[in-house]
């Protein structure tokens, strides 16, 4: 059985939304099994106004997405179609978004940013302030902790760049320092 032989049989499966499937061919034997799909329902969002344009968060770690070959395993693992999509995947480079500085505060986790300690309270930094690392520049609150977020740097805030009490995530610029 050849290479081209086994893919076509591996999307046969994948398509007709068979589970497993079982093949013999003298002494060489091939099973193809595909994993169920949990079922996971999904929380619903609210929806994020934003008053000045965001830039573009881009994730620092290159995720697999999952294929219906990727689900299959056996005796040929994925075949040809998930072995060319990784080797794609490894040769496409990352975008760097430019924000006008080399010096950013990116949120280290997903959850909601607080500019002010309360609701009555002054910002704990606005534009044109001096910052000295380690000052707290913000909170944000992930399931119910809250999560200080300090300067890394020394210097002037030039931006802030996400409004009080929107949804952040993890790596998405706060503060743009100077």
């Amino acid at each position: 059985m050849t290479i081209d032989e086994i893919v076509t049989l591996i999307q046969a499966v994948s398509d007709n939304g068979l589970t497993s499937f079982v093949y013999e061919e003298g002494n060489q034997k091939l099973i193809l099994k595909k994993k169920k799909k949990k079922n996971v329902a999904q929380a619903p969002v609210a929806p994020v106004v934003i008053s000045q344009p965001a830039a573009p968060v881009m994730s620092p770690v290159a995720m697999a997405l999952p294929t219906a070959e990727a689900g299959l395993t056996g005796v040929v693992h994925g075949g040809m179609a998930e072995s060319e999509a990784l080797n794609k995947q490894a040769s496409e480079k990352e975008e760097h978004v430019d924000i006008g500085s080399d010096k950013v505060v990116t949120s280290p986790l997903v959850g909601t940013f607080y500019s002010a300690p309360s609701p009555e309270a002054e910002p704990f930094v606005q534009v044109g302030d001096t910052v000295k690392k380690g000052q707290v520049l913000g909170i944000i609150e992930a399931m119910k902790l809250m999560n200080e977020i300090e300067s890394e740097y020394d210097g002037v805030v030039e931006a802030v760049l996400v409004e009080n009490e929107n949804v952040v995530e993890y790596g998405q610029p706060l503060f743009r320092i100077r």
